[in-house]
């Protein structure tokens, strides 16, 4: 597949975004641990770990599915920090940051679907 899966940017992002997921989480109800919290975690690191997986698979059709997934799993988590917003769990600032990020790395892994697209 060409680069190191580490070198994409859109792993790159989702990785960080990973990062800053966790630190966040540390401020929720710790009767959250175990639902919301968790569905959080896994669907974060859903985002960088099918990057990687895909990018392991011989072919660009491969890839591509796990890319899928991995924008599936980033539409989960808009919406579960969306109902952590309303939940009042986090502040608006933060759900907007976060927003924000999954946006870009929304777009990035729509081009990168793009471009294996084109070459199948």
């Amino acid at each position: 597949m060409g680069r190191n899966w580490d070198e994409l940017i859109v792993w790159q992002e989702s990785h960080q975004l990973v990062l800053e997921i966790y630190k966040t989480l540390k401020y929720f109800p710790k009767e959250e641990t175990y639902g919301l919290i968790s569905q959080i975690k896994r669907a974060a690191i859903s985002i960088p770990t099918n990057i990687v997986e895909g990018h392991s698979k011989n072919t660009s059709k491969d890839f591509q599915r796990f890319l899928f997934i991995a924008r599936g799993s980033l539409e989960e988590l808009k919406y579960l920090l969306l109902l952590s917003k309303d939940l009042r769990y986090i502040s608006e600032e933060i759900y907007e940051n976060l927003e924000e990020k999954l946006s870009k790395i929304s777009l990035k892994l729509n081009n990168l679907i793009k471009s294996l697209n084109k070459k199948n």
